[in-house]
């Protein structure tokens, strides 16, 4: 079997070190092409010593340099590059067959849409690429003929849990409805009162899962799951009413598929992103996994309830920018996102995140953009006027 090349963009980041794991451990059929980080010097060195890649590539000129220094030093001949464009060109080299999406934010969307533009398999982790982007996107892996996998763990249950060959057709496919399970995060059964009080230490404390901190935050307000909702009606082509979120506290079963005849299929599995991460590396085959099995008879009892949009209305903020169409889900992902890290940095509460949003969707230009740089426009412009009123 010929070694497949693979280009790790967020290398550094939970999914990406996860990836790293499953490459690791399956070194006849994988090689690392290139691995890219944000400012994890650290981190990314001692990545390249292992997995010897062609290009890494970091955020600004003197990591770049510190990094270069280092691994000569060390002997490994890896290049080093910074900045926006060296993102692309790692994406984008002919020795990776597959790149890993795994940048948090939108900043992972351009060199997602270069690695997409080539027809190479995409290992899609990186949402927003598909929040800010979805039409754009999904045309260019039409049009290209790429591979579009999903990694997110809800997103890969239920590519796991569709007919073989789903060609898009809910209807065509017996198809009635598709079933976000959500974990609920770590303040589920918290009283709204003290919402207000709550940390970033406390929003990032979650119960089932081991994240970055912005999308931990994510999953504390339900943020993430509307993300995930949107995600969703481009992965699969479901209008917004076909799309149900679920919470699931014990995040065994990651998500579902309801058929018109009665039947739900869903996709269980220990909380570990490595099983949807092999996967999808490995797809159609399936691979072993350094995961430990679910044993059913330790389980306690499988519990499900609704959200509440009451206590967590980023959830209901989503589904109306889905429903809203043109670049609300643009907007709104733009405006979590500085909200997000204006919390993180203890500038604002929790609850004023969802407040924050709705003030974007309410008062910013929502009118659909027709290519990449008007989107990225849009993108900035509401970033720009939610760090004024963060600011103000």
């Amino acid at each position: 079997m010929n070694s497949q090349g693979i280009t790790v963009l967020g290398a550094t980041g939970s999914i990406g070190v996860n990836t790293l794991d499953v490459v690791a451990a399956h070194a006849d059929r994988y090689h690392v092409v290139a691995l890219t980080a944000h400012r994890q010097v650290d981190k990314l060195f001692a990545q390249c010593l292992q997995f010897r890649p062609l290009l890494a590539v970091v955020a600004d000129a003197a990591s770049a340099v510190q990094l270069q220094q280092r691994l000569r030093e060390a002997g490994c001949s890896t290049e080093v590059a910074y900045g926006e464009a060296a993102l692309e060109t790692a994406a984008t080299l002919p020795e990776a067959q597959m790149v890993m999406a795994a940048i948090v934010g939108a900043a992972g969307l351009r060199p997602t849409l270069a690695a997409a533009r080539l027809g190479k398999r995409i290992l899609l982790a990186n949402k927003e690429s598909l929040v800010v982007a979805g039409e754009l996107f999904m045309h260019t892996v039409r049009q290209s003929g790429a591979e579009l996998l999903p990694v997110d763990s809800e997103h890969n249950a239920i590519f796991q849990s569709l007919p073989r060959g789903y060609d898009g057709s809910l209807d065509g496919n017996g198809i009635e409805q598709l079933i976000l399970t959500a974990s609920g995060g770590p303040f589920r059964q918290r009283e709204a009162a003290t919402l207000l009080h709550v940390t970033p230490d406390d929003a990032c404390n979650h119960p089932n899962w081991v994240m970055g901190r912005k999308i931990s935050v994510d999953s504390a307000s339900l943020m993430n799951k509307g993300l995930e909702v949107i995600e969703a009606h481009w992965l699969f082509n479901a209008p917004a009413e076909r799309i149900e979120v679920v919470v699931h506290p014990q995040s065994v079963i990651h998500s579902m598929v309801r058929y018109k005849d009665g039947s739900v299929i869903a996709q269980l599995g220990s909380p570990d992103m490595r099983t949807p991460i092999a996967y999808a590396m490995a797809w159609p085959e399936r691979i072993v996994a350094p995961v430990k099995s679910l044993d059913f008879l330790t389980l306690s009892a499988l519990t499900f309830e609704a959200p509440d949009l009451l206590r967590f209305p980023c959830l209901r903020l989503a589904f109306d920018a889905l429903r809203a169409g043109g670049a609300a889900s643009a907007v709104l992902n733009a405006a979590n996102e500085v909200a997000v890290e204006a919390f993180l940095q203890r500038r604002i509460g929790f609850v004023d995140i969802p407040r924050l949003v709705e003030r974007a969707l309410q008062s910013l230009n929502l009118a659909a953009c027709t290519d990449l740089e008007s989107l990225l426009q849009r993108d900035a412009e509401t970033r720009a006027r939610v760090e004024s009123w963060v600011a103000a």
